[in-house]
């Protein structure tokens, strides 16, 4: 039996992305199809651009197709990126984004501290934490057996952020088990994203931070495709295994068709002065690393945070450290802050506000045999 452009356009009817109640005719992904003997071509438009999204939508196409027709086509799928809508959160002026090449350099424990030392300054302040496959900044501040309640908002239901210490905080750790894995595809983890951050009451905001994830990838392009950045944080330790993916971090913002303005490196676990040796420093990890890194790539340096247990110790029981009077995480959190404001500051005034990133119009050919 030979396939007509009818029976295809049938078979993708029974092809739905994962957190999405229509299929991808319904959805009007789908802009053409062509059925020649031995090959079909499809031309269809898509919001996430990445290659695991493009090989997840393919391999379903492929085995809806199959599934009919048992001979050897040839499938040839041409990617449209649609444009990205420009939505906004009413009422918060700074987005700033804490991003690490690699885990386990602190990033979210940074995050904590500057959310924390931005609201002792006076600013209102509210952290998405956005890691979606290891939220912490519910630990972090004492909030993880909460859970977000639904208030009306102008006739529409809105969840209302977890609040301690004065920032609010929305995290996908307040809707799973303690226990429970988050295995979603990328499509999937996006959507619950953007439900935290448009289907909430954030109120009015100075600063909103952003947790992301390790790396570069599915969840950093939906956050940039749906958010106007004003700004980006990268967080690394001072040893060359973290500074090659922190570079990697600083030239993703770069990147031509992002073009997020870097406020800065901050350097985590810079050294570690034992509290019976007070004046002597022990650079662990190296010594100025990150610091040499930011002069590298001509971006701000931030400043340095000690390696000192009570930082650990701190986040573990969910009271950031940096809640300490007069104390040497208090200071270093301090002088970081004040920095990354002079920078905000610098780059409000020298630069336009920052759009969501719209990938421009773009078409690619991949085949599956």
């Amino acid at each position: 039996m030979k396939p007509t452009k009818d029976k295809i356009l049938s078979l993708l009817k029974t092809v739905h992305l994962k957190g999405e109640k229509l299929d991808i005719i319904s959805n009007n992904s789908v802009i053409n199809v062509v059925v020649f003997d031995k090959e079909i071509i499809i031309d269809l438009e898509i919001t996430n651009p990445t290659l695991q999204s493009k090989n997840y939508i393919k391999s379903l196409i492929k085995n809806a197709i199959i599934s009919q027709y048992k001979q050897n086509f040839e499938i040839k799928i041409n990617f449209k990126v649609a444009r990205i809508l420009n939505e906004t959160i009413e009422n918060v002026n700074n987005i700033i984004a804490v991003s690490s090449g690699k885990g386990g350099v602190g990033k979210s424990t940074v995050t904590a501290n500057l959310a924390i030392t931005l609201n002792k300054m006076g600013f209102s302040v509210g952290i998405l934490d956005a890691d979606i496959y290891g939220p912490s900044i519910p630990l972090m501040f004492d909030v993880a057996q909460d859970k977000p309640l639904a208030v009306k908002i102008n006739g529409k239901s809105k969840m209302k952020p977890i609040e301690n210490f004065g920032v609010k905080i929305l995290s996908i750790g307040f809707f799973t088990k303690v226990d429970q894995a988050v295995i979603w595809r990328g499509p999937m983890a996006s959507k619950a994203l953007k439900q935290m951050i448009f289907d909430s009451d954030w109120g009015t905001l100075d600063f909103l931070l952003i947790d992301l994830p390790p790396g570069t990838g599915d969840i950093h392009l939906s956050i940039m495709q749906s958010l106007p950045i004003s700004g980006s944080v990268v967080v690394s330790t001072p040893q060359n295994v973290a500074l090659v993916d922190a570079r990697k971090g600083v030239s993703m913002f770069k990147q031509k068709n992002i073009n997020v303005p870097v406020l800065g490196i901050i350097e985590n676990m810079a050294y570690f002065t034992p509290k019976e040796l007070p004046k002597n420093k022990y650079y662990l990890f190296g010594k100025e690393g990150a610091k040499n890194l930011s002069i590298d790539l001509k971006v701000p340096f931030l400043g340095e945070v000690p390696l000192i247990q009570s930082i650990r110790e701190a986040g573990d029981i969910g009271r950031p450290a940096s809640l300490q009077k007069n104390s040497i995480i208090e200071n270093a959190f301090n002088t970081i802050t004040k920095n990354m404001i002079s920078e905000l500051l610098l780059r409000n005034k020298k630069l336009p506000p920052t759009e969501v990133v719209k990938i421009r119009t773009m078409s690619g050919c991949s085949a599956i045999k």
